[in-house]
């Protein structure tokens, strides 16, 4: 089960790509992942180099795709962990010390192509850093430079409607969060049903009405107040199909798990922004609903939520970021569950002895099923992990309690 294995040096990576026949993209499942891809995919494409981008969900999808047999001459990329030792022609983004849209950029880079540098940052705002923080100054200011961004008052969500952006934002928990009628409701105070003639006054006016929802809701906790700073005066990307930079990364979180085909276009910059926006508004609508209707438990450093349906980890990233007094969080789910963590905490060791821990669990006492299929993943502020059986929810928590 385990994840290691070597990346491949820049310089023979970009030789192994200047010379190969075909490439075979090989992502991650989040939106670091489908920006990475996205990135090698668009330079790859300007070299008229064939290549096809595919989505694993899993460690386990992943690399059964990267031990499938090539052609001479093939070259596969491997975006994120995979349990292959990686040989000459493979390369690994593994994304654990930094976003693995940092290591496309850089390859994209010694390709003598250049990275698109709103989708580099939407993919490292994706993977819960700043955009303009450390490395990533320079794609910052390039974009800027360029007219491709530029920060103003108010909230980061993919659509110019704010009411539609913040009701289905997996970005921000407020009472209101998930419905839109009732978020325009609450909006209705602070600006008109005119959401084309905004001005920089209604911007400011949404954004203190939606910092003072989400952080005065009778169950944020004290982190919601940092939380709810990574929305506000965001970087609209007025050349882009989604609104904003914040916005691109929460949908391309949203299509990498629920729609990765339509994700890939739109990290390539095809004209698929319906398919794209139609798909997050579901997946946050639904991680809402989920949320609204969970049970949860307090343990040491570890919140626990328990949910019947929705994607465990939109819920958990949004009890972590407004929910949680604990630093990390637990949703289990129906047959899957995802930790979500506020710090980028190495994560792999974790999820993968929670999975052998299932996979060694007591059969089910009703009905005697066995949980001996347990796949998983882990990025770099979460994990999770998809199982068979009817595997009681109080195996996983006793896991994650002892491995976190």
């Amino acid at each position: 089960m385990s994840t290691e294995g070597r990346s491949a040096e820049p310089a023979s990576a970009t030789s192994a790509l200047e010379s190969a026949g075909f490439v075979r993209l090989i992502a991650r499942a989040d939106g670091d992942g489908l920006a990475a891809s996205g990135l090698l995919a668009t330079a790859l494409a300007d070299r008229e180099t064939p290549f096809q981008v595919t989505v694993g969900r899993t460690v386990t999808e992943r690399s059964e795709r990267a031990r499938s047999p090539t052609n001479e001459g093939d070259i596969t990329v491997v975006v994120g962990t995979a349990d292959t030792a990686a040989e000459t022609d493979e390369i690994r983004l593994a994304g654990i010390d930094r976003p693995s849209t940092l290591e496309a950029v850089d390859l994209v880079r010694e390709l003598g192509a250049t990275p698109d540098p709103v989708l580099a940052l939407a993919g490292v705002v994706a993977g819960g850093s700043d955009p303009g923080a450390g490395e990533t100054e320079w794609l910052l200011e390039t974009a800027l430079d360029r007219g491709l961004l530029e920060q103003r008052p108010g909230v980061a969500v993919p659509t110019a409607d704010p009411a539609d952006g913040l009701a289905h934002s997996t970005r921000v928990r407020a009472p209101w969060s998930g419905d839109l009628a009732a978020t325009r409701d609450a909006l209705a105070g602070a600006v008109d049903d005119e959401s084309d003639a905004l001005d920089a006054d209604d911007h400011r006016a949404i954004a203190s009405l939606v910092a003072l929802d989400a952080v005065g809701a009778a169950e944020a906790t004290d982190a919601a107040a940092a939380s709810i700073g990574r929305l506000l005066r965001p970087y609209a990307t007025p050349s882009h199909a989604v609104a904003t930079l914040g916005g691109l990364a929460d949908v391309l979180e949203a299509l990498a798990r629920t729609q990765p085909g339509t994700g890939t276009a739109l990290a390539m910059g095809h004209d698929v922004r319906d398919a794209a926006l139609d798909a997050w508004r579901e997946r946050g609508r639904r991680a809402h609903a989920a949320l609204e209707g969970a049970s949860t438990g307090r343990y040491d450093g570890l919140f626990v939520v328990g949910i019947d349906d929705g994607p465990v980890e939109a819920v958990a990233a949004i009890a972590a970021a407004y929910r949680s007094p604990e630093p990390a969080v637990l949703t289990v789910g129906n047959g899957a569950a995802a930790i979500a963590t506020r710090e980028p905490e190495p994560l792999g060791a974790t999820v993968e002895g929670i999975a052998r821990d299932l996979e060694g669990a007591e059969p089910d006492a009703e009905t005697d099923a066995d949980v001996t299929d347990v796949e998983y993943d882990i990025g770099r502020r979460r994990g999770y992990l998809r199982y068979d059986g009817d595997v009681d929810d109080s195996a996983i928590i006793a896991a994650a309690r002892d491995l976190l």
